[in-house]
């Protein structure tokens, strides 16, 4: 079962124009084989020290960063500084959760966008984000 998942991630990772490196196959297996998920850089760092894999921060902002422009995830971002990584590629939004900062999905059919600017020449609209801010009472 162990060398089919790692054989899994080797392909997941070809596929999308990435070299496999040890680093890379450790964080992707972490990030790929709970289903879909939400992670910060930081929460998934904790999870690679809690499964013993060396690695610093850095190489998890890189490696999260690399997986985005590869189109194997889809970074949230909530504020200024704090991101999301999701592994859910479909079209779809977000609740933000500002009491504990978790994200949960929203079906993109729930939200309703009735206009959208004109975008500046040479430019073109790829995806609209939503990201609903709730408070729990």
């Amino acid at each position: 079962m162990a060398e089919k998942r790692f054989t899994s991630i080797i392909a997941k990772l070809r596929d999308a124009g990435l070299r496999p490196t040890r680093q890379r196959i450790a964080l992707a297996e972490l990030m790929f084989m709970s289903g879909d998920r939400h992670v910060s850089a930081e929460m998934l760092h904790n999870e690679a020290a809690q499964a013993r894999v060396s690695v610093s921060l850095a190489t998890v902002y890189n490696t999260l960063h690399q997986f985005t422009q590869a189109g194997l995830l889809r970074e949230i971002a909530v504020d200024a500084g704090r991101s999301y990584f999701d592994t859910n590629m479909s079209d779809h939004h977000h609740f933000y959760f500002e009491s504990d900062g978790h994200l949960e999905d929203v079906p993109s059919e729930d939200v309703v966008v009735s206009s959208l600017p004109v975008p500046p020449k040479g430019a073109r609209i790829s995806r609209v984000d939503v990201v609903v801010r709730v408070s729990e009472d």
